[in-house]
């Protein structure tokens, strides 16, 4: 059910001065007539007064109902009304005055005009009624169209964050496993590590942005996991300036771009492996810029930029609806992802 054009307070006021001003015009007109004061306030006053309560009549028909067809409807409404109104104002002015009366001889020879000016007047009436029925109908519209798509970009966000989280956990739990019987002291302190890691990812579950100092707490974490896994083959490099640690980043937004970083760097290669994630600001953006070296002979890199950068993308388009957000390139023997993200006013 849409709100009554009456519910507006300015709407109300308008309504209220357009009929009064209606009166005046109306009781003008029978004076130039040489109608006498009495009746011409009688006229007035309960001509005017009864096409308000029909148009109310009339709008409060179109809150509950508006017509598919809506021209030749509301028409047909606004006549059927006029009508009615013209009966009750002849059956009122008949209470109030006596049948010999001439004034009432004067109201029916004005018929014709007074039913054709009632009739523009309810019809009007009925298009502004019909217009701002429509709006708020399409307003609504509009508004659970745009809650529901942000349901389904919530929902996708999280499920996007849910895939990446059990490729890391079994990684980590194999490397936990082969350690037990080797290094049990750094199979423990692995399983820490990775317990401390797990539970920082639920506690940001809720969030949607942090800043870049809590960002790079999560991902140093996440580091020392993976340089248990693979030793000092691992070896990264964290560079930016104080005054952007409080940007703001997606949550849990770079923990995948360095996994892919760490994949294509030593699963293709063999030796020490220096990966750098440089952030920076650009105008109104903050640029984070990953290197990993790669074997030229190997294709993977080639091939595509993996789940881990899919979904990035897909999770910067999901909030700032750009596709144009997330740039790899190859210099030399270097892997490069470019990320760019939006400060938020």
């Amino acid at each position: 059910m849409a709100i009554s054009i009456l519910s507006d307070k300015k709407l109300r006021f308008f309504f209220l001065a357009w009929w009064l001003v209606w009166v005046l015009i109306q009781y003008s007109a029978l004076m130039q007539m040489r109608i006498d004061n009495r009746h011409a306030i009688a006229d007035s006053v309960i001509g005017v007064s009864l096409l308000a309560l029909s148009s109310m009549v009339l709008n409060n028909n179109l809150r509950y109902y508006l017509p598919r067809h809506k021209y030749g409807h509301l028409f047909s409404l606004s006549a059927i009304i006029t009508i009615i109104w013209w009966i009750i104002f002849q059956g009122v002015l008949f209470l109030f005055f006596s049948k010999g009366d001439p004034y009432l001889d004067f109201v029916r020879s004005t018929s014709a005009i007074r039913f054709g000016a009632a009739f523009l007047l309810l019809s009007s009436m009925s298009m502004f009624s019909t217009l701002w029925y429509s709006h708020l109908d399409q307003r609504e519209t509009n508004e659970r169209r745009s809650e529901s798509e942000k349901l389904i970009r919530e929902a996708e966000l999280n499920n996007l964050r849910q895939q990446l989280q059990p490729h890391f956990l079994f990684n980590s739990l194999n490397s936990i496993s082969s350690l037990i019987i080797s290094d049990p002291e750094k199979a423990r302190d692995m399983i820490f590590q990775l317990s401390d890691f797990l539970r920082g990812t639920l506690k940001k579950e809720t969030q949607q942005w942090i800043s870049l100092k809590e960002e790079f707490e999560y991902l140093r974490l996440y580091l020392e996991i993976e340089k248990v896994r693979f030793g000092n083959r691992l070896q990264t490099e964290l560079i930016y300036p104080d005054d952007i640690l409080n940007f703001k980043i997606p949550v849990l937004l770079l923990q995948p771009v360095v996994e892919n970083a760490i994949k294509f760097g030593l699963y293709d290669t063999t030796g020490i492996v220096p990966i750098s994630i440089e952030a920076i600001s650009d105008d109104k953006y903050l640029k984070v810029i990953v290197k990993n070296p790669f074997d030229p002979e190997t294709s993977v890199p080639l091939k595509g930029t993996g789940f881990g950068l899919d979904s990035v993308k897909r999770r910067l388009f999901l909030l700032f609806a750009r596709a144009d957000l997330v740039e790899t390139g190859i210099d030399g023997q270097i892997f490069i992802t470019k990320i760019k993200i939006p400060q938020p006013q």
